[in-house]
């Protein structure tokens, strides 16, 4: 069945996507605009747009202009309308009738934060395909995870402060798939979720996916709201809350010791569950992170969610749950409706990646500093008027844009060949529109390379803006 994009969600996922005064005709912004939402994933395959009258008054611009967007969108395979069925978003394909459009140069993609594998996965894979063998006369299905690495991931908890037994893991395929399961076990339709804005994307689809209703606690400048939280969980009374206190994605911030101690006890005093993102614990620069948020308060539900994706490469697919044994076992029979476990090699080559973790993690903190350290040097060269802040740990700086542009400098960006992450798919209802996530997982030579391409594109865009106002603020 193909879903309906409501015309008010579609307006606002545009976000500022008008120049004016400019050049460019008004169907271009707007076809340019759509693109970006496609190629981004916020508008998912098969989705129907609206139709082209009610699109139009919603969006205050001509038919002809819906029209003409629509028409480009189909000539580069982007949307497909049968008459009396609408458009609806697709992918281009190599055997679409027209000619797609053509870019610059190939594409740029700093919309992905993540690496590249390194030369330790191929031995990892390696360690892992010689002990396949004594597991081969098993069945291979097993929902908990294999022990051995289990025991291993609970062994990093108790080091980190946070006293953990095996039983109290399981291995799931991912992050993402781990809260999804959370979801389905803890959550109905309609139930509210409290999710940190700006937040992980993913983590807002899987919310959505599972017909809940995410309520934003925005984030200050510095640190968390707990007053702001505090007040929502008694304002709406959500059924769980999905927090990222470890160089928070987008932002890079580190909740402190003094605010983890505040929301573990507000847990445990509302009774509210909290799901804890720690993808990112592994990508401290300066010092290591506190203790897990889990460890501040035993009487807290609270859920742990790892992952192997950021900490070492996201071709593995794999993570965990720490929670306590009764909640696995839970999630175990939860499971069932989802899949039958996680895949056994992958699940060995973890184990030889967390055997040698204290070899193999420096030297990878070691290369994202040093290009996080060159990333915002050529920031300040090339673009003075962003605003940003050092990250103290992940993967990329949240940078602010003078005014609310960033759909239209993405779209345009998109056109020359550089796929930027725009700041409203990390918020709610629209927010980000002065934002860009700007990851530091690519070479130097990729990355000036990129910025080059784009530095006349944001001259233009600044020049039309009145960028003459603005200023530089590191």
């Amino acid at each position: 069945m193909r879903r309906r994009s409501a015309t008010q969600s579609l307006v606002r996922l545009l976000g500022q996507w008008q120049e004016s005064p400019s050049s460019t005709p008004l169907w271009r912004q707007l076809t340019d605009a759509l693109r970006l939402l496609i190629l981004d994933g916020r508008l998912p395959l098969d989705t129907r747009l609206p139709g082209e009258r009610e699109f139009a008054s919603a969006l205050g611009v001509s038919r002809t202009t819906i029209a003409s967007a629509l028409a480009q969108l189909r000539d580069e395979g982007y949307v497909q309308s049968r008459q009396g069925s609408g458009s609806t978003v697709r992918l281009a394909g190599e055997n679409q009738r027209h000619t797609p459009r053509l870019t610059a140069a190939p594409t740029l993609n700093l919309s992905t934060a993540a690496l590249a594998a390194g030369a330790e996965i191929h031995q990892a894979y390696s360690h892992a395909l010689s002990m396949l063998p004594e597991y081969l006369a098993t069945t291979g299905y097993d929902q908990h995870g294999l022990p051995v690495l289990r025991e291993a991931i609970a062994q990093r908890y108790t080091a980190r402060g946070l006293a953990t037994h095996a039983d109290e893991i399981m291995l799931v395929n991912g992050a993402v798939s781990g809260l999804a399961l959370i979801l389905r076990y803890l959550t109905g339709p309609g139930d509210r979720v409290v999710v940190e804005t700006p937040t992980y994307p993913l983590a807002i689809s899987a919310i959505e996916g599972a017909s809940c209703r995410p309520v934003a606690l925005p984030l200050p400048d510095r640190g968390w709201d707990t007053d702001g939280l505090a007040a929502i969980i008694a304002q709406t009374a959500p059924r769980l809350a999905y927090l990222m206190p470890d160089f928070q994605n987008p932002t890079g911030q580190c909740m402190d010791h003094a605010t983890r101690q505040t929301v573990a006890d507000l847990s445990a005093r509302t009774c509210t569950t909290l799901v804890v993102d720690e993808t990112m614990v592994d990508l401290w620069y300066n010092a290591p992170p506190p203790p897990p948020l889990a460890a501040f308060n035993r009487a807290a539900p609270i859920i742990s969610v790892g992952s192997t994706g950021k900490s070492f490469w996201g071709g593995l697919r794999l993570g965990w749950i720490r929670a306590s044994s009764q909640t696995i076992a839970a999630l175990i029979q939860t499971r069932d409706t989802l899949d039958l476990g996680s895949p056994l090699l992958e699940q060995l080559a973890t184990c030889w990646l967390l055997e040698n973790e204290s070899t193999l993690l420096p030297a990878r903190r070691h290369q994202l500093k040093a290009r996080r350290d060159m990333c915002a040097s050529l920031m300040q060269e090339y673009f003075p008027q962003w605003k940003f802040r050092m990250p103290e740990g992940g993967l990329s700086f949240w940078v602010e844009l003078p005014e609310m542009m960033a759909t239209r400098f993405a779209a345009r960006a998109e056109g020359s060949g550089v796929h930027i992450g725009v700041g409203t798919r990390f918020g709610l209802a629209g927010s980000g529109e002065r934002n860009l996530r700007l990851p530091f997982t690519l070479d130097d030579e990729t990355l000036r390379r990129a910025f080059t391409t784009l530095q006349p594109i944001w001259a233009t865009l600044a020049g039309q803006s009145g960028g003459n106002k603005m200023r530089k603020i590191i």
